[in-house]
């Protein structure tokens, strides 16, 4: 049986948005689930928090007549349960026979995938160049974006295609004109906005040195070279090249008060090398991120903020709620930065995470060498970001 292809049950089951499941867990109170995914869904990529209890029973344990005692004995009798699946089928199914059976519960509307959905904007009040600069947060996938707006225009930086509309409006919302949408990289872990929001009339920018891995739409963006300026309003976008986690690796540099760093920085850990040439490039590559790093990004003033491309849930957000920190300060904490070359590069290649799913297909898609719908595109990047060089954090407090 199809888990989304379940009858509805006979008892009234409440339900909840991803969204408010999220302020729950963004509130601090404690929030217990049931994730009725298969064992594997739930390990690759489930709902955490620090006040979140996540306890994984798969649908199939809820298909017979009567329940096994075992089965009940693992979920919370004393308190509320959300149950949370795929797509929100199998969950309300099983909430409706938990209800039956005298639990308090609801199911997460559209499950998993609705908590992909949610995309939330935040401004970076520590930035202190030139108009508002927001951060997109997806907590989902930890994919973090940035929005520039100033004298009626905005910019986009790192676009998801699954959120086109939402950048053209947000501008819109605040009296600007989209003008650029720019990638900092050929991105492993989700689809690229970029290309569909030339197609809405905004020009879009890749790097150039990404060129040379074989994307096939190049002439019709912009390309990027090392050192180029992009104007919004009365901001500067500057162009600087860092690769390492990938060769085409580029950060941009936002009215001199953030550094948009892709996936060469993060606040919490630095990029991981293998994601393009593999497990045998990947010491080379982290040796070219290393002279990045020291050359290109720690020689701008300690007060520059960093913010990257993704966060994980190692990151701890700043005062503003955003996952931004100044480079002063990961000097500071983190020992990477401050390592010779030869311990940073055994230090990145030690603790390498699971590389992102799909990531060859995304990266194929991402370079137009394969073609996806929006839905493929929107399967296809579910799942945790894994472009850190460690799962755990190597800043320390």
């Amino acid at each position: 049986m199809n888990p989304e292809d379940f009858p509805t049950p006979d008892a009234d089951v409440e339900s909840i948005e991803p969204e408010t499941l999220k302020d729950r867990i963004d509130a601090g109170e404690d929030v217990t689930l049931l994730d009725a995914r298969m064992q594997s869904e739930y390990e690759e990529w489930h709902v955490d928090g620090e006040t979140v209890e996540s306890i994984n029973v798969p649908y199939f344990e809820f298909l017979d007549d009567e329940v096994d005692d075992d089965v009940l004995d693992r979920i919370p009798a004393d308190r509320q349960v959300s149950v949370i699946c795929a797509k929100g089928g199998a969950s309300e199914y099983v909430a409706g026979t938990l209800a039956e059976l005298g639990y308090d519960v609801n199911h997460v509307v559209d499950g998993m995938n609705g908590w992909a959905r949610i995309y939330e904007a935040v401004e970076v009040t520590g930035y202190d160049g030139a108009g508002t600069l927001l951060q997109y947060q997806r907590p989902s996938s930890g994919c973090l974006g940035y929005l520039l707006v100033d004298g009626g225009e905005a910019a986009v930086i790192d676009p998801l295609r699954a959120f086109t509309d939402r950048y053209l409006a947000d501008a819109e919302e605040r009296g600007a004109e989209l003008v650029y949408a720019l990638d900092t990289h050929i991105h492993a872990d989700h689809i690229s906005g970029v290309r569909a929001l030339a197609d809405r009339g905004v020009e879009g920018v890749i790097p150039g040195p990404a060129v040379d891995r074989g994307v096939t739409y190049a002439d019709d963006l912009t390309t990027a070279a090392d050192g180029d300026d992009f104007a919004v309003g009365d901001a500067t976008i500057e162009t600087v090249h860092t690769p390492g986690h990938t060769t085409g690796m580029t950060a941009y540099l936002v009215d001199d008060g953030l550094l948009a760093t892709g996936d060469g920085l993060f606040i919490e850990s630095v990029a991981r090398p293998d994601l393009e040439e593999g497990d045998e490039g990947a010491p080379d590559a982290a040796r070219m991120l290393y002279e990045s790093l020291q050359d290109r990004v720690l020689t701008l003033p300690d007060d520059t903020l960093v913010g990257g491309a993704h966060f994980s849930d190692a990151a701890e957000s700043a005062a503003d709620g955003t996952y931004t920190a100044s480079i002063g300060d990961l000097k500071r904490r983190m020992d990477a930065l401050s390592m010779d070359e030869d311990a940073f590069v055994e230090l990145v290649l030690s603790d390498m995470p699971p590389r992102p799913a799909n990531y060859e297909s995304i990266i194929a898609t991402n370079l137009g060498q394969e073609v996806v719908d929006d839905e493929e595109a929107f399967t296809l990047e579910l799942g945790p970001n894994n472009c850190a060089a460690s799962q755990e954090s190597l800043a320390g407090d």
